[in-house]
């Protein structure tokens, strides 16, 4: 969420600069609740100050012995009044809370112009793309002799899920090991485990609710519970309604979890295999930092996830997102994609994300300043560290051999009991 308060002095910036999101922010909507808002909130003050005053002469009155009767009269009014303009006065905030709800993250200056994926900005390329003597499978193909059932997962649950058997689910395990490992013990963060649900609360905070509450699961009989689309969640708000020690920051944090998503924009291609599942595994990355480490974390977090594309040997790009293509919580992000074989495209593998204080003022996550000795918003940064799916994917459609073998990357042999191919 946005400071209310630059809609109160910087509206004109506020709306320029929500246009390079090609969002159309509703001033006019906006200025009439703010008009009334105020009207409200002075005749709200007002009434408290003409009842306090009443109150007291209550008391004078009494002890000479006059009627107060009137007086009392006079105080009931006033409260009746003071309770209507109240009520009023919260639904006004509530409707205003709404509106600011619905407003995305200020872009960073450093975010480009663009409407689309196609405006976003190639930062750099990493490794070299494999060469075939023959054409590559993609993981679909590959998959299913290997023990990748997506008939299966249908019959169990529905369209897009998968029963992964074998060497492929040992695979799969491997490389979120190899990743648990790797931010740990060489990227200094401190693994969490987490619930696999949350609540309306913790998805407002992070930014899920109330914008994208399509994309989410609801539990049946507990409409008051989500499964969790993302780690980021749960473990975002770890700081919610916190002060943190200035000592301890920046905290760093890894978890690995499941991860559901709806997928309600999903179509076409991106239905076919594991690159758009209802539940699919992610290790992910959360920092919380003050906002003078904010800039450099954002760097640091997204040199973390590529780490893991280079332990795998695995081609990729950074690309820097545009205005129109960066998320709805997002100041400024970065997406690895790496290079699929099967698609003869690159891939979205993870997405590093600087929030700055936009979720810390939804979470009331805060930091003491030991200059002010004030407690100032945190910055919020997260990435995925990788996506586990979409790694194995990767993994298999680059490694992939004539016979539809495929060579397990040096990185996971130790995971795999020294295994190097999985036939």
């Amino acid at each position: 969420m946005l400071d209310p308060r630059l809609f109160r002095s910087e509206l004109e910036s506020v709306q320029q600069q929500l246009k390079r999101r090609g969002v159309e922010f509703d001033t006019d909507s906006y200025l009439a609740l703010e008009s009334r808002r105020k009207d409200i909130q002075v005749r709200t003050q007002d009434l408290q100050n003409e009842r306090n005053t009443r109150s007291k002469a209550i008391g004078q009155a009494k002890a000479k012995g006059e009627d107060i009767q009137p007086l009392l009269d006079q105080v009931q009014d006033l409260g009746d009044q003071l309770k209507a303009a109240e009520n009023e006065l919260g639904e006004i905030q509530e409707q205003l809370n709404v509106i600011m709800e619905g407003v995305p993250n200020i872009l960073d200056e450093s975010v480009p112009a663009g409407k689309s994926d196609a405006d976003n900005i190639e930062i750099s390329r990493w490794g070299e793309l494999p060469q075939f003597g023959f054409v590559p499978k993609d993981h679909v193909d590959l998959g299913e002799p290997l023990g990748m059932n997506f008939e299966l997962g249908a019959k169990i649950a529905s369209a897009r899920f998968v029963v992964l058997t074998g060497k492929l689910a040992t695979l799969q395990r491997a490389i979120i090991q190899l990743m648990l490992d790797t931010h740990v013990n060489e990227h200094g963060y401190q693994e969490a485990y987490v619930p696999f649900m949350a609540n309306a609360d913790s998805l407002r905070g992070t930014g899920q609710l109330p914008k994208f509450e399509a994309d989410l699961f609801t539990v049946k009989n507990d409409p008051a519970f989500y499964l969790i689309p993302t780690a980021e969640v749960p473990v975002t708000n770890i700081v919610r309604d916190v002060i943190v020690d200035a000592k301890q920051m920046p905290l760093k944090y890894v978890c690995h979890s499941p991860c559901f998503r709806s997928e309600a924009g999903a179509y076409g291609s991106d239905v076919r295999g594991m690159i758009r599942q209802h539940q699919f595994e992610k290790v992910e990355l959360v920092q919380i930092v003050t906002p003078e480490q904010s800039a450099q974390a954002h760097e640091e977090l997204t040199a973390h996830a590529e780490a893991i594309l280079k332990k795998l040997n695995l081609p990729y790009r950074k690309v820097l997102l545009c205005a129109g293509d960066t998320g709805f919580s997002s100041a400024k992000t970065y997406d690895l994609e790496v290079w699929l074989p099967g698609q003869q495209k690159y891939r979205e593998i993870s997405s590093c994300s600087n929030f700055k204080d936009f979720q810390a003022r939804r979470l009331q996550a805060r930091w003491r300043n030991p200059e002010t000795g004030k407690p100032e918003l945190v910055h919020t940064l997260n990435g995925s560290g990788l996506a586990a799916g979409r790694t194995l994917i990767a993994v298999m459609e680059n490694y992939q051999n004539e016979d539809g073998s495929i060579t397990v990357p040096e990185a996971l042999r130790s995971y795999l009991g020294g295994i190097e191919k999985i036939v």
